[in-house]
């Protein structure tokens, strides 16, 4: 890890920088695979399988007798925090849906906007060391409040040739039936481009790694949409005196673990907290079944001293974190200065973990300095804002006029016509 003490505002530039990853010619071999994809559709998945997750796969659809299974293969504990998590999920979600307002611009004028969902979107579920079956949850719940009437689900299948029954299980109490196995950039060009089995979609949704990352841009390039670009996970920590070390080296810890391409930031004020912290990670990472990776997560991330709480902000702000945890005293007094963060975990007991099972917020965030200018997914992702507007014959004869001096200024001649010729 990197430490520093008071360093001075001309070399936070490089103290901001992430861990950058190496291309390796990454753009020329996602061609490669959408064009595999387009082609040879079905059977170019089962050789990716193959290929990228030594599996031996029949087809790429899960049948639905194994989702019914998956069921008999998870314990009841799981499968009852599973549903806990869904609820408060939908719970808070379901709160973003909007009342639709009609306001009268003009007399005679009005003018309002109603959501529409899209209607087929596809969700791409990460598994290999870490199936994500939390991310189910998170973007089937508010894909199904959306109201979106497809929902694809494709995820890498073990070396068995299937999907773990957890991902599985939160995929069937959302009501998701189109899951298929396969994983990587190729599952991105499927439902980009769709095959014998897997539909297109108009969205895609889902975290990854780097070559699922560049699959999702590259999908734009065939008019899909996708939820965010995102990258290796990251948290930042602002602590003060009160903070207790041992709860801030394990918040780092929880997503240093997430690979080696994370990054985490701890910035405090207390030297005596700053000290005590990093010894607590020195001791909590030897019990972790994933400290190799969590050490060379590490390594890239930084321990900072500053002066004040302010400061401390002023640095987030510009990390623009997808966490960010105030393990401080009072976080509400900041609360109106925090301009760029993903999501925001207040005190001591918030830990970070919450929102990426239970508490409700979605944990699909913006990564790599994307909280500058994107939010995480909500149920506004799911959905296109469509404007109305009705003009009776007396709101036009009142707003004419107007229409009609700007369009001529314009040289739209048959823009004014089209007022001109009703209002005579």
């Amino acid at each position: 890890m990197k430490i520093y003490r008071y360093p001075t505002k001309n070399i936070w530039p490089e103290l901001l920088q992430r861990p950058v990853l190496e291309q390796k010619e990454i753009s020329v071999l996602i061609e490669e695979i959408f064009s595999e994809v387009k082609t040879n559709g079905d059977k170019a998945l089962l050789a990716f399988n193959r290929k990228f997750d030594q599996a031996e796969t029949e087809t790429v659809m899960v049948t639905e007798a194994e989702c019914k299974e998956a069921g008999n293969l998870i314990a009841e504990d799981l499968k009852l925090a599973i549903q806990e998590a869904k609820e408060n999920i939908s719970r808070f979600h379901i709160s973003q849906k909007p009342e639709i307002q009609k306001i009268e611009t003009t007399k005679g004028v009005v003018c309002w906007r109603e959501n529409r969902a899209v209607e087929k979107v596809g969700i791409y579920i990460p598994g290999g060391t870490a199936p994500l079956f939390s991310t189910v949850l998170m973007l089937a719940v508010p894909a199904n409040l959306a109201g979106c009437k497809e929902i694809v689900l494709c995820t890498p299948p073990d070396k068995n040739g299937n999907i773990n029954p957890a991902i599985l299980y939160a995929a069937m109490i959302c009501g998701i039936s189109k899951i298929f196995k396969t994983g990587g950039a190729q599952a991105i060009a499927a439902m980009t481009l769709g095959t014998e089995s897997i539909p297109s979609v108009y969205k895609i949704f889902g975290p990854g790694n780097q070559y699922v990352v560049a699959a999702k841009e590259y999908a734009q390039q065939y008019g899909v949409a996708i939820d965010m670009p995102a990258g290796p996970s990251e948290v930042l920590v602002i602590a003060d005196e009160q903070a207790i070390p041992e709860f801030c080296a394990a918040d780092l810890l929880s997503q240093a673990e997430h690979g080696s391409d994370s990054q985490v930031i701890f910035l405090t004020t207390d030297l005596k907290v700053f000290n005590e912290t990093i010894s607590a990670v020195g001791q909590q990472i030897k019990g972790l079944p994933r400290n190799e990776m969590a050490n060379k997560a590490l390594e890239n991330s930084s321990f900072i001293l500053l002066d004040s709480l302010g400061e401390a902000v002023a640095f987030s702000n510009l990390y623009a974190p997808e966490h960010l945890i105030l393990a401080i005293r009072e976080f509400e007094k900041y609360i109106p200065v925090i301009e760029n963060a993903g999501s925001v975990f207040l005190g001591n007991y918030s830990c970070e973990s919450a929102g990426d099972y239970a508490s409700g917020t979605n944990h699909t965030l913006p990564t790599n300095a994307y909280a500058r200018n994107y939010s995480g997914v909500s149920l506004d992702s799911f959905v296109k804002k469509i404007t109305f507007q009705h003009l009776s014959k007396e709101g036009l004869q009142n707003l004419g006029k107007t229409i009609e001096i700007m369009a001529e200024a314009e040289g739209l001649l048959a823009h004014k016509n089209a007022v001109s010729i009703r209002l005579q």
